[in-house]
């Protein structure tokens, strides 16, 4: 079991040797513009463009809540694109986080590090612009990534 490491840094600029796999939220809308995205796409350009042609796409895969989308950014690094959000925006139906969609995409991330030796590095994920509490996410990343055996870092900017 490894613990969760908390650190001041740009999860896009992740301190690790090794594979490595920076995870982040996207919405179900397709929307790209806001947030964590923005450093994303000031370092590569794939994972934006992959995300935009998932959801185009949505009609023929698996784009929905909790689904995952990994994009390889360099030989030994790969964003994970996690649908953890319905819609932007507060409203009658509460903060657009979904913890059930945060819960499941996380499993999949968790398997997928397993599988290729990859630490997980990350923002502190659906508790920005998705309006999740960090005290209802950080039990989701114990229990799917660092009590599996992954190694997880989150950054503070």
């Amino acid at each position: 079991m490894h613990p969760l490491r908390i650190v001041k840094g740009d999860a896009t600029a992740p301190q690790a040797k090794g594979p490595k796999l920076i995870v982040h939220v996207c919405n179900d809308l397709g929307g790209w513009g806001k947030g964590f995205v923005l450093a994303v796409s000031r370092r590569w350009p794939e994972p934006e463009r992959e995300y935009r042609r998932w959801h185009r796409q949505r009609a023929h895969n698996d784009f929905a809540l909790g689904a995952v989308q990994f994009v390889p950014v360099r030989p030994d690094t790969e964003v994970a694109n996690l649908i953890g959000q319905r819609g932007i925006r507060t409203g009658s139906a509460g903060v657009p986080v979904r913890y059930e969609a945060l819960e499941r995409g996380l499993h999949t991330v968790a398997a997928h590090a397993l599988a290729t030796g990859a630490s997980v590095h990350m923002p502190r994920i659906g508790c920005g612009l998705a309006g999740g509490s960090w005290d209802r996410v950080e039990p989701l990343v114990t229990t799917a990534l660092t009590d599996r055996g992954v190694a997880v870092t989150v950054y503070d900017h």
